[in-house]
């Protein structure tokens, strides 16, 4: 069976099938020990205590994390493949036309996966299709598509050369007529805390649509295309503006994007102890730092994570803060008879687990009370309140508690309540692997803990927004 019966093949375009995977707990422990210490560089990098409550478990967390996100490099197709396939007769030799093992074609769809950029080791999301046409009078068992196709995708990878490898490697490990796949891939688009106020609204998510075929989906006008893109407008999805191989679109990771690459008017420099750190992480994980597609990816991820650089934001804060409490009097008495609830909804943060250094995000819904006379507190203060706790090393508990505390000062009363909806990469991008996933945390303070009917009618305003389509 050709490359199932080598221990270690190569694909066509030069990509290792991988070598088998041994005992992880023994050959892993090297490998932990060495991302640990380069975690460790980093945190000290942005200004952290290692030591903290919250940070102590982070480096061994992130270790484990990455080793799992790249397990594909552990990993050989040969033995999921072999003993996986089974024989299954065509149509009979006195019929026209072409089913079951002769040719018939089988389509799995909607496989969830995730993988990590090679540009900037952020994880990214896919939504995989993959079809083959069998041949031989055998079909392979559908769960092994899955698996091949997260081998690769558990590498550091790009969303074309991933479609690329798993079309090879299936079209070398079954033996099928020929091989198609269809890859959305979604990218978090995480802006810098500088841009984040100069343009108010921000592209959460990069999206792209790859194909790859092989055998008798090598030529693109094949019928057999046909029957495939079909089955997948089902899925809503618009197969027109897919890429095709070679010109897979450059500006894929936001890192690499024209938006990302405006000169920002702050120069900060990339601390070289912490770009070493990265490579050596890339090392650890059984990459070449020095791969041409890598060269650039320890300067872009600790530019990133910079965002996140432990400086003293309370001083900052109130700075804007005492802008911002000029309309209130708090010695004037107000009835509550006469308050009426005001709502900031859908105001937009990013943030960084420190849990796992993965990135998450979402929006804050922000009510309280306010009487006649009294001038709401500026959106805009709200917005940078908001950003100013989402830009660190955060959990998302901390982060709703801390908004709610920062704004109740600036109310007569303190009256506050806070919600907060986010998704966190660390819940698609490690074992759990939970793809859809949000989580939501609240915050009250004064009379929202005691008035229920206050609350409800908080909630109901917060549920009319997000299904007008403003979330």
């Amino acid at each position: 069976m050709g490359c199932l019966d080598e221990g270690n093949g190569e694909l066509e375009n030069g990509v290792s099938m991988g070598c088998g995977e041994v005992d992880f707990e023994e050959e892993a422990k090297p490998d932990i020990a060495a991302i640990e210490d380069a975690v460790k560089v980093l945190l000290l990098g942005l200004g952290e205590d290692i030591n903290r409550e919250g940070l102590r478990k982070t480096p061994l967390r992130v270790a484990k994390a990455l080793r799992e996100g790249t397990r594909g490099y552990r990993q050989k197709v040969k033995d999921i493949v072999e003993g996986a396939l089974f024989p299954e007769a065509g149509l009979e030799n006195n019929r026209i036309g072409h089913a079951g093992g002769g040719g018939g074609l089988v389509i799995v769809r909607d496989l969830d996966l995730y993988s990590y950029c090679e540009s900037c080791l952020l994880p990214f999301q896919i939504k995989c299709h993959v079809g083959y046409v069998p041949s031989g009078q055998r079909v392979v068992g559908l769960s092994k598509l899955s698996r091949v196709a997260d081998v690769f995708a558990k590498r550091l990878q790009e969303p074309q050369r991933l479609a690329d490898e798993v079309c090879s490697a299936l079209y070398q490990g079954i033996k099928p007529a020929g091989v198609a796949l269809v890859l959305q891939c979604t990218h978090i688009h995480f802006p810098d805390l500088e841009s984040i106020f100069l343009e108010s609204s921000q592209q959460a998510w990069l999206k792209t649509l790859v194909l790859s075929g092989s055998g008798i989906f090598d030529d693109r006008n094949a019928d057999v295309w046909s029957d495939f893109f079909c089955l997948l407008k089902f899925r809503g999805i618009e197969i027109e503006k897919a890429h095709l191989r070679g010109s897979s679109d450059q500006w894929w990771c936001p890192s690499l994007s024209a938006l990302s690459a405006k000169v920002s008017s702050k120069t900060v420099p990339v601390n070289p102890v912490m770009v070493t750190a990265v490579s050596s992480i890339l090392k650890s994980l059984g990459e070449d730092s020095l791969r041409k597609e890598l060269t650039g990816t320890p300067g872009r991820f600790v530019k990133w994570l910079l965002n996140f650089q432990s400086i003293d934001m309370d001083v900052k804060l109130n700075g804007s803060l005492s802008c911002g409490t000029d309309t209130f009097n708090p010695d004037r008495e107000v009835n509550f008879k006469d308050r009426q609830i005001h709502c900031e909804l859908n105001l937009p943060f990013w943030s960084q687990c420190e849990h796992h250094i993965l990135p998450f995000h979402g929006v804050v819904h922000i009510g309280y009370f306010i009487s006649e006379g009294f001038n709401p507190i500026a959106k805009s203060l709200v917005q940078s309140i908001v950003h100013f706790y989402g830009f660190k090393l955060q959990v998302q508990e901390r982060l709703t508690r801390q908004i709610a505390e920062t704004i109740a000062p600036l109310l007569l009363g303190g009256h506050v309540i806070v919600v907060v909806e986010a998704s966190h990469t660390c819940m698609i991008s490690r074992g759990i692997e939970k793809f859809g996933s949000s989580t939501a945390t609240i915050a009250v303070l004064g009379r929202f803990s005691t008035d229920l009917a206050a609350k409800a009618m908080f909630f109901q305003s917060v549920a009319s927004a997000t299904t007008s389509g403003g979330q």
